[in-house]
């Protein structure tokens, strides 16, 4: 290799951001969307907060002192979230990505991650075959929705700020619906003010960290989602996730006037549980 990899450290981030949104807005724009970052700051700022995070790895590859990929890694429960991952335009399909790749999975795989997640643009053909050509399953499809606020709430649902009574509650509903907690995201989302439950008949039926791309939601029904969904402030974009084999959730979506923005799917390492009740991931998992 004519390149290095290393981890990221804070000067970085201006570098990465700048060659995050133009690889997406490349490749995005080869299979005629809009980008996934409206500018380069949008694209920057999560990268900045990430690498100053203690619980997010990152990776640059670096050809001739100048920084020409990166990748992240959520590292706050015990299934590593891989995402973003991006490489300068007229750097790619050198081997650059699959580098990054390996180096993330061997970090994982050294902390004792019991899988490794990631969700996948469907239209970009060469990141499927690279991440299926190192061993990851594709779990499912899902598509970002996006559009206005509904504003509204729905009756016989109750939704209310999570507070830190409810955290275990919440990660109780984790393990029921994925085998697995979020606790490190729950606590964060609580902390933050960004948390929200549904009660059902007296008892916490939902969660969410929020209705965003990069927050996820867990629950026992469809219509504890919806639910969330009614009351969240604000999408958006490219919007929320949402399991097209999830019918009854989707197709309420499209009839709500929401759009989908593109699909994206899960694929996976490691130990794996199929959903037993309601969810939609962030863009990690």
């Amino acid at each position: 290799m004519d390149f290095k990899i290393r981890e990221a450290v804070l000067d970085d981030w201006q570098d990465a951001g700048q060659i995050c949104y133009d690889a997406f807005a490349t490749v995005s724009g080869e299979h005629g969307f809009p980008p996934d970052f409206p500018s380069v700051e949008a694209a920057a700022l999560p990268l900045k907060w990430m690498i100053e995070h203690p619980r997010f790895y990152g990776a640059v590859a670096e050809r001739g002192g100048k920084v020409i990929g990166s990748i992240f890694m959520d590292e706050r429960s015990a299934v590593s979230a891989i995402g973003p991952i991006t490489v300068q335009p007229g750097q790619q399909n050198s081997g650059v990505g699959k580098a990054l790749m390996l180096a993330a999975m061997d970090h994982a795989n050294a902390r004792g991650a019991i899988g490794i997640r990631l969700l996948q643009l469907a239209f970009h053909n060469r990141s499927l075959s690279l991440y299926a050509k190192l061993g990851f399953d594709i779990r499912g499809a899902y598509a970002a929705m996006y559009g206005d606020a509904l504003n509204r709430r729905m009756p016989g649902y109750d939704v209310r700020l999570a507070t830190p009574a409810d955290e275990a509650t919440c990660n109780a509903l984790s393990v029921k619906v994925h085998g697995h907690e979020r606790p490190g995201e729950v606590h964060e989302a609580i902390e933050a003010g960004d948390a929200r439950v549904v009660e059902r008949l007296d008892r916490i039926t939902g969660y969410t960290t929020g209705i965003t791309y990069f927050s996820h939601s867990v629950a026992e029904t469809s219509d504890d989602l919806k639910a969330l969904i009614c009351e969240a402030k604000d999408f958006g974009k490219p919007g929320f996730l949402v399991p097209l084999r999830d019918s009854n959730l989707f197709q309420w979506c499209l009839a709500e006037g929401l759009k989908v923005w593109f699909v994206l799917n899960m694929m996976t390492t490691g130990i794996y549980q199929e959903p037993e009740g309601a969810h939609m991931p962030s863009i990690g998992y």
